[in-house]
């Protein structure tokens, strides 16, 4: 006989692209824009390719240590690949870098604050998760969501990132959480899913655009909207 899974007690989101979307800033406008301020002419209309290309770099970095290069050189990849040359190629991946810290570049998905309110106000204990080197507490308090969300743990600026299942642990220790009542949930099959399944957590990939993945387990769940993770926080009825 199966026994039902314990019931959820806290969750974890991701924050970039999970909560929040970069605006004008980190598009190839944006990127055009900076570039030209160091004397780099840069084709915007290559940006999406760029990021496709350099996007390995954050996927299978040789070191998962935060460092502030790896994010620096992936930006200059995606700069050259857009066309830029030159020396000052690092100055303006450094200058995009720093302003990724920035939250009022970002905006929040319409979904966030109808959902999270929601589940906070069931008892659940509510934490982002991030490799991003921008304040987590500053983050919530930007988006009015620090009512919600008590759990800051960032990678920046000596802790593993994402995958490494250390950042879950130290997740898991200050909401006073075992791992298997923990989910997390996030954009980053690699980083977020199997990173959370290889600590112990539950994980629910949330896909805002773009096809499922045979890579993603059978028994995670693919959302689109914050709106369908509810239902799935529900206990599994006891098997006969």
């Amino acid at each position: 006989m199966r026994h039902a899974a314990a019931p959820v007690r806290a969750v974890f989101f991701d924050v970039d692209f999970t909560l929040i979307h970069p605006g004008p800033r980190f598009h190839g406008p944006g990127y055009a824009a900076t570039c030209a301020e160091y004397g780099i002419r840069v084709d915007a209309a290559r940006f999406d390719a760029a990021v496709a290309v350099a996007q390995p770099m954050l996927d299978d970095p040789a070191d998962p240590l935060y460092d502030h290069d790896l994010f620096i050189n992936y930006t200059a990849a995606i700069i050259e690949q857009m066309g830029g040359t030159g020396d000052g190629v690092r100055h303006a991946a450094a200058e995009i870098y720093e302003a990724w810290a920035a939250n009022h570049h970002f905006d929040l998905y319409d979904d966030v604050h109808e959902v999270l309110p929601a589940l906070a106000a069931q008892g659940l204990e509510l934490g982002v998760i991030s490799n991003s080197h921008r304040s987590l507490e500053a983050f919530t308090a930007h988006f009015a969501l620090d009512r919600f969300v008590r759990t800051h743990v960032s990678a920046h600026p000596a802790r593993y990132m994402k995958p490494h299942p250390s950042i879950f642990e130290a997740a898991l220790t200050a909401a006073g959480v075992t791992a298997g009542e923990a989910l997390m949930v996030g954009d980053s099959l690699k980083a977020d899913v199997h990173g959370a399944l290889g600590a112990g957590l539950r994980a629910v990939w949330l896909r805002r655009s773009g096809e499922d993945s045979d890579a993603r387990p059978g028994h995670v769940p693919l959302i689109r909207r914050l709106h369908e993770l509810p239902p799935l926080l529900q206990p599994e009825p006891p098997a006969r």
